[in-house]
């Protein structure tokens, strides 16, 4: 059952509730929002997602909470490439670069409720060609879903009339918790690598070991424990296609377990160091399913260009569990 969640520019935006055995969400439809996810324990329910109460918080405030980031979630560099011999210049907005998609990206529009069911909801929208400075009409869906106990799965999907990058990214904080920092916090990553960028977080290029170094989560540590900021893409240690574990995320508190498993080539590491009221600095941390940053213009990453005829399709699973102590 949909129930009305206030305006944005005068287009009314709904929220959506699914649910399985222990797990319970509910999404909205500004910006393909997960506005909150509950987990059942023991001890009673946990929400384990940052949200706001009212949509206007979510129109003013920082951080793209919640959110399906897009066209191309993380940054491109210069806010400029170039594509099949042509120079395109998306519209910037951290600088002299472009950030997820842009001052009025995928995460700020009213996405189209096209199902609601029990268990699932879709959302969808449709980008314009020259939409942010990008080639292409974009049509793009976003699935949630609860198709087991304690699982939630995100599906991004779209197809384009011209070449396009393409990059849909759950934009999810996670505090295993319900509330305090997540700096006590153990996180596990599956990356021997991380994306190396310079000081604008733009990616030089290198793929640097994280071998005796403070990114180093192959075994599980403390977030806080070696006292730096985190906001740099994890380069999965990739064996075979379809879904793999990339990240184990343990409550330090609440006894909740979550296990990130997606199709894609990376996780963005993000500590929510400069989270805004009412959350606090660290209230929540990202762990982006992603394509890599500025990949329209690095040529040795993988690629993230959708071209027309083909359909790009990203998911990401999240499998919870709960101590029962």
């Amino acid at each position: 059952m949909t129930r009305p969640f206030g305006e944005v520019r005068g287009q009314p935006v709904v929220e959506a509730p699914i649910g399985a055995t222990g797990i319970a969400a509910s999404i909205i439809s500004y910006g393909a929002i997960l506005r909150d996810l509950t987990i059942e324990t023991a001890r009673g329910p946990v929400g384990v997602t940052l949200g706001y109460a009212d949509v206007g918080s979510y129109v003013t405030g920082q951080g793209y909470v919640g959110a399906i980031a897009g066209r191309y979630a993380n940054r491109i560099g210069g806010a400029c490439f170039t594509l099949d011999g042509e120079t395109h210049r998306p519209v910037p907005n951290e600088g002299e670069n472009q950030l997820h998609g842009g001052p009025e990206g995928f995460s700020s529009r009213v996405w189209r409720l096209a199902e609601a069911l029990a268990d699932r909801v879709t959302l969808e929208l449709v980008s314009a060609d020259g939409d942010m400075g990008f080639p292409g009409e974009v049509h793009a869906r976003v699935t949630y879903e609860a198709p087991a106990p304690m699982i939630l799965r995100i599906t991004t999907e779209a197809t384009t009339s011209k070449a396009t990058p393409l990059n849909l990214v759950s934009h999810a904080y996670w505090n295993l918790d319900g509330g305090g920092d997540i700096l006590g916090h153990r996180l596990t990553m599956a990356a021997d690598r991380i994306v190396a960028v310079d000081s604008h977080l733009i990616p030089t290029g290198a793929l640097p070991d994280v071998a005796g170094t403070p990114f180093d989560f192959r075994k599980p540590r403390l977030i806080g424990e070696a006292g730096i900021h985190y906001d740099i893409n994890y380069a999965l240690d990739r064996q075979r296609p379809g879904l793999v574990q990339g990240a184990v995320l343990q409550g330090q508190r609440s006894g909740i377990r979550m296990e990130v498993w997606t199709t894609e080539p990376g996780i963005q590491l993000y500590d929510g160091k400069f989270l805004g009221a009412p959350f606090g600095p660290h209230g929540g941390l990202c762990l982006e399913c992603q394509r890599f940053p500025d990949a329209p213009n690095q040529p040795q990453f993988p690629s993230a260009i959708l071209r027309p005829g083909e359909r790009s399709r990203q998911v990401t699973e999240l499998r919870f569990s709960a101590d029962e102590t």
